[in-house]
C-alpha cells in the first residue's frame, strides 16, 4: 500500500506544458504584489528588500512597512487565494482563478484601500520585453490551481536545500528569496571583492539597479520553471563576471551542463526529482558550481567556507 505521508513529502513532477501558461500568469500576479513591498520598502543592497519568500502556503512579502499600519500579502497555494493582513487585525484575501492581469490588479488595488494601506506603484512589468501595463493588459490568462499548487510544493523542496547549502558559507551571502522580474528562486554566494560595471540591458529594468545588483563578485544558483529557450523547469548557476575556466569545469550531477546562450550551468529539475537522493543530487549541482566558479575566480575559499550546519549544533570558532 502507498504510504500517503511519503507521497505529501515527494518532489512533485512538473509537466512544463501543463505548469508554463499558469506560471507566465503568476509571475505577472508577482510582480503585482512585489511592486507593491518596492513602492514602501527602504532599498536594500542588491534589491534585497522585493523578492517574495516560500512559506507553509505559498509565497510572502513578508510584513512591508506603512504609515497607517504594517501589512503582508501571501499567495496561499492551498487555498487558492491572495491574503492580505494587516497589524491591525484586518484580512482579505482575492481568489486566485482565470482572470486578466488588469482584473487582478484592481482587486488588490481595491483591497489595499479598503484596508486603509493604499498603495501607488509602477504598473509596468519588469524584465519582460514590450510589457503591458497592469491595468491594460486584459487579455483572459489561464491558471490552473493544481499546477500552481505542485509548482509551489516544488518550491518547498528546493528552498530547504539552497537554505541548507547557504549554511556553509560565512562570507556574505543572500537570503533564499524568490525574484518576482525573472520569476527564479535564487541563491548567490559573494567573494566579498567589487565587481566590474554590470553592461546593463535588461528590459523594463533600470541599468542603475541591474549595476548595483552585480557591483560585487557573484557565484549564485536558482530554480525556474522553464523559458527562455529551456522548456522544462531547470536549476542554473552562473558566476559574475565568469571567470576564464568557468563554463569548462566539470559539474556534477551527470545531466548538468553549461548553457552557451544563457551563459549559465543549466540542470533538468526531473533529473534532481528522479534522482536516487534528490537533495544531495542538487548540493552537488550547487556545491560544484560554487567551487567552479570560485577556484576559477581565485577566491579565499578557506576563509569563505565552513561545514553545512546542523540542527542544535553551534558552529565551531
Amino acid at each position: 500500500m502507498d504510504d500517503p505521508a511519503k507521497d505529501r513529502t515527494a518532489w512533485p513532477a512538473l509537466d512544463y506544458a501543463r505548469l508554463k501558461a499558469t506560471c507566465e500568469t503568476l509571475q505577472l500576479w508577482s510582480q503585482v504584489v512585489g511592486k507593491v513591498r518596492l513602492a514602501q520598502t527602504p532599498w536594500l543592497n542588491h534589491s534585497w528588500h522585493v523578492p517574495l519568500y516560500v512559506t507553509a502556503r505559498g509565497l510572502s512579502t513578508s510584513l512591508i512597512p506603512h504609515a497607517a499600519g504594517a501589512f503582508d500579502l501571501e499567495f496561499d497555494f492551498v487555498a487558492s487565494v491572495l491574503t492580505l493582513r494587516t497589524v491591525s487585525g484586518h484580512e482579505a484575501s482575492t481568489p486566485l482563478e482565470r482572470q486578466s492581469v488588469a482584473s487582478f490588479y484592481a482587486r488588490v488595488m481595491a483591497k489595499l484601500e479598503a484596508a486603509g494601506t493604499p498603495v501607488v506603484i509602477d504598473t509596468l512589468p519588469s524584465e519582460i520585453a514590450d510589457p503591458i501595463a497592469f491595468p491594460d493588459d486584459r487579455a483572459p490568462r489561464v491558471y490552473d490551481a493544481a499546477a500552481a499548487k505542485d509548482f509551489w510544493r516544488a518550491l518547498v523542496k528546493i528552498d530547504q536545500v539552497f537554505k541548507l547549502f547557504r549554511t556553509g558559507f560565512l562570507g556574505k551571502a543572500s537570503p533564499v528569496h524568490l525574484f518576482w522580474g525573472s520569476f527564479d528562486l535564487a541563491v548567490t554566494r559573494f567573494s566579498g571583492r567589487p565587481a566590474p560595471a554590470h553592461p546593463g540591458g535588461v528590459p523594463n529594468l533600470p541599468d542603475a539597479v541591474v549595476r548595483e545588483a552585480y557591483s560585487h563578485e557573484v557565484s549564485s544558483a536558482g530554480f525556474w520553471p522553464g523559458g527562455g529557450g529551456v522548456d522544462y523547469p531547470a536549476f542554473y548557476a552562473y558566476a559574475y563576471p565568469e571567470p576564464p575556466g568557468f563554463r569548462d569545469a566539470a559539474i556534477l550531477p551527470t545531466g548538468a551542463a553549461y548553457n552557451e546562450a544563457l551563459g549559465e550551468f543549466v540542470l533538468p529539475y526531473e533529473t534532481v526529482r528522479t534522482a536516487p537522493d534528490p537533495q544531495a543530487a542538487l548540493l552537488e549541482f550547487l556545491s560544484s558550481t560554487y567551487a567552479a566558479a570560485a577556484d576559477a575566480g581565485g577566491w579565499d575559499r578557506a576563509a569563505l567556507e565552513c561545514d553545512l550546519g546542523r540542527p542544535g549544533v553551534p558552529r565551531p570558532t
